[in-house]
């Protein structure tokens, strides 16, 4: 059973920066693809970022191109999520998504129905 664990969210003004991590464990991610999604107030969650674990490659969501990154610590099993030059709109739930097996196709899957585990959530508030 996979499980994943977020954590780094928290409340930051207009602009600045927060990174996310994610750490997985119970499972072996070498053929898995990884997932950030998000859930503002009032709204249906939505696909944010994805990366191959093994691939490292990545699929962003056009309003977070060139803000955020993603990436991945393999010898901790842990994806992080840099968000820089924050927004009040990019206030959310942020979800740490797993799907495995995964063997190609990044830009495929981004339906949350596409990822099989999912973290518990963390907050991020941004403040204009």
């Amino acid at each position: 059973q996979v499980q994943l664990v977020e954590s780094g969210g928290g409340l930051v003004q207009a602009g600045g920066s927060l990174r996310l991590a994610c750490a997985a464990s119970g499972h072996t991610f070498s053929n898995a693809l990884m997932g950030w999604f998000r859930q503002a107030p009032g709204k249906e969650r939505e696909f944010v970022v994805s990366i191959g674990w093994t691939s490292g490659t990545t699929n962003y969501q056009d309003s977070v191109k060139g803000r955020f990154t993603i990436s991945r610590d393999n010898a901790k099993n842990t994806v992080y999520l840099q968000m820089n030059s924050l927004k009040p709109e990019d206030t959310a739930v942020y979800y740490c998504a797993a799907r495995s097996p995964f063997y190609s196709g990044v830009y495929y899957y981004t339906r949350e129905k596409d990822f099989n585990s999912w973290g518990q959530g963390t907050r991020v508030t941004v403040s204009s």
